[in-house]
């Protein structure tokens, strides 16, 4: 898979820059929650029936911040896959 590095000018706003630290800030708090709140999420995916929903959620939770702000930061540094 080829890259186009795209030159980096002031063409990258304020706005994009504050949206990718935002969703940064969003993924490290969701890490955060996670290892702290590691005990009650297991005990409540371990009680069976629907509750193994509780870690599926989780995750897709974690996908679409984690993605969001990757998809961002590499829009920032002005990297494209080349089409």
């Amino acid at each position: 898979m080829e890259f186009e590095m795209a030159r980096f000018s002031s063409t990258v706003s304020d706005r994009q820059i504050t949206k990718m630290v935002a969703l940064g800030a969003v993924a490290s708090v969701l890490y955060a929650l996670l290892f702290l709140l590691e005990g009650p999420v297991l005990e409540l995916s371990a009680q069976g029936g629907w509750y193994f929903l509780i870690p599926v959620a989780i995750a897709f939770t974690f996908s679409l911040a984690h993605g969001a702000f990757t998809g961002n930061f590499w829009d920032v540094l002005g990297v494209k896959a080349k089409k």
